[in-house]
């Protein structure tokens, strides 16, 4: 657990015409679930499938065909409960939500409205500033996809692939407790790093594997705190939502387009109205989808082809002891086993694949405050002019972890490990083995870089009158020295010498 001492972030203010605004914003996060086959079928899952070809009978809503449960699925649901610290359910159970779209077969979608698998939970969101909030969750719950409608291969036409028909979602509902677009993202963004530790969800907002819609409302300063205090959402505006948002840039713009279109609506004396908004990027600008449906539009009744689910607590304290580090944990960890900044551990931190790479250098060179100035700062900084993961790097760990014993030892300098990078990063190899091939090694012997600190101070005896009457100036005679001797001297033996031979 991280002991974390910030503040509460400020909520964001927004200036109408009038006066001041605060956000309230809640979160349905819509995340695929990472799982071969489908919530209720065997279909395959695999995305870029030729179109309709990974459909079953059940998914196509045929007479006759009925669901079963995929047990890996409620598995992962149990697992993403955990790792949002939630309350699991022991007894939960499948309701039909009953609307019309030409890519839901069956005429319903199979969900969980009045017992969802996983309650109540938290998610710590850290800002870039330093500031964090806990974010409640509500609850999560299990549901299948609908298909996809596809409506430019034809001007006249449109087509439904119904490969994500029957795919598993993991509906997780946040209280209305986020105060601002970044906050937003920033939410989004630890949701996903966290299901990633857990292997829970892809986390592929490009592919559609997760998606939020974003329910955003106005309120006067004051009011989030009376509902807080009082659970009563009366004191909160009225809310619209912004349905299946898959960019966390645009859940950014959306949020703000959405607050002033509200706050100007208010302000002229009108009524925002409770509706299902659809962002359009290219304008900028939300538009209406549809008036925004109640749980009794749905008409949800329980499932009649589906048992109330029930599993055992023993099963969900199996998958309590085998959940990995998650990230909170680890950057506790870095921070207190490695002694890194709150910066630096968050960077490494947000990618499972980089922390990994991180350890494996430390577990190579012994130094985590060097290996993580080596791995944020010389290999990121590559990979990412490059654009290239972290999957890509072609330095190794062990390559990386051997210029940082180099280092350590004495072998090379900073200078000259910069190079020898550049080196291993284009050629690759053994880097001590390069080091002794091009002769590379820093020169320690303290008779060879006193005579040439003597040769520069001979040759110089104007810069020795300056030196000696500004202390400062010493700093000239030691990159003499180091281009001199190729950048191979070592830069602390230079230092001592020049002083001492300068009578500083």
């Amino acid at each position: 657990m991280l002991d974390l001492t910030y503040e509460t972030p400020s909520p964001k203010i927004i200036s109408g015409a009038r006066q001041d605004w605060e956000l309230v914003i809640g979160m349905e996060v819509h995340a695929q679930v990472s799982s071969k086959s489908k919530l209720f079928s065997g279909a395959s899952t695999r995305f870029g499938s030729e179109p309709n070809s990974n459909v079953a009978f059940v998914d196509a809503g045929m007479p006759g065909m009925l669901p079963v449960i995929n047990e890996f699925c409620v598995a992962q649901a149990v697992r993403t409960g955990l790792g949002l610290k939630a309350e699991i359910h022991l007894n939960s159970a499948f309701d039909r939500k009953n609307y019309f779209y030409p890519d839901l077969p069956q005429g319903y979608q199979i969900s969980q409205l009045y017992h969802p698998i996983v309650g109540e939970g938290e998610v710590l969101v850290e800002m870039g500033d330093g500031t964090a909030r806990t974010v409640r969750i509500e609850r999560i719950h299990l549901e299948q996809d609908a298909g996809k409608s596809i409506h430019d291969m034809d001007p006249a036409m449109s087509f439904v692939d119904l490969n994500r028909t029957g795919v598993a979602l993991m509906e997780i509902v946040s209280r209305p407790d986020i105060r601002g677009p970044e906050e937003a993202a920033a939410y989004v963004s630890k949701l996903r790093l966290i299901m990633l530790y857990l292997g829970t969800c892809d986390g592929n907002m490009q592919n559609g594997n997760l998606r939020a819609d974003v329910n955003v409302s106005i309120c006067q300063p004051g009011a989030y705190e009376k509902y807080r205090e009082t659970g009563d959402f009366s004191h909160l505006g009225t809310r619209c939502e912004i349905k299946n948002m898959n960019s966390l840039r645009f859940i950014q713009a959306a949020i703000e387009y959405e607050a002033r279109r509200q706050i100007a609506i208010v302000e002229g004396g009108g009524t925002v109205v409770q509706e299902t908004r659809l962002y359009d990027p290219d304008r900028g600008e939300t538009r209406s989808m549809r008036s925004k449906e109640e749980a009794h539009d749905y008409r949800y009744f329980p499932d009649p082809d589906l048992l109330p689910l029930e599993i055992e607590q023993a099963w969900v304290d199996e998958i309590a002891a085998n959940l990995p580090e998650l990230p909170d944990a680890k950057k506790a960890r870095f921070m207190g086993e490695y002694g890194l900044s709150d910066y630096d551990a968050s960077v490494l931190t947000t990618d499972l694949d980089a922390a990994q790479y991180f350890e494996d250098v430390v577990a190579a060179a012994g130094d985590g405050k060097l290996a993580a100035n080596w791995v944020i700062n010389e290999l990121f900084g590559r990979l990412k002019k490059e654009e290239h993961d972290i999957a890509a790097s072609p330095v190794s760990p062990a390559q990386l972890g051997g210029i940082i014993t180099l280092i350590k030892s004495g072998d090379i300098s900073g200078k000259i490990a910069k190079d020898l990078f550049e080196i291993v990063y284009t050629e690759g190899g053994d880097p001590a083995e390069i080091v002794e091939a091009r002769g590379l090694k820093q020169v320690t012997d303290t008779g060879e870089i006193e005579k040439a600190v003597d040769e520069i101070i001979e040759a110089n005896p104007a810069q020795v009158e300056k030196a000696q009457a500004n202390p400062k100036l010493a700093g000239w005679f030691v990159g003499q020295v180091m281009k001199a001797t190729g950048g191979k001297a070592n830069p602390k033996a230079v230092n001592e010498i020049v002083t001492a031979k300068l009578g500083l």
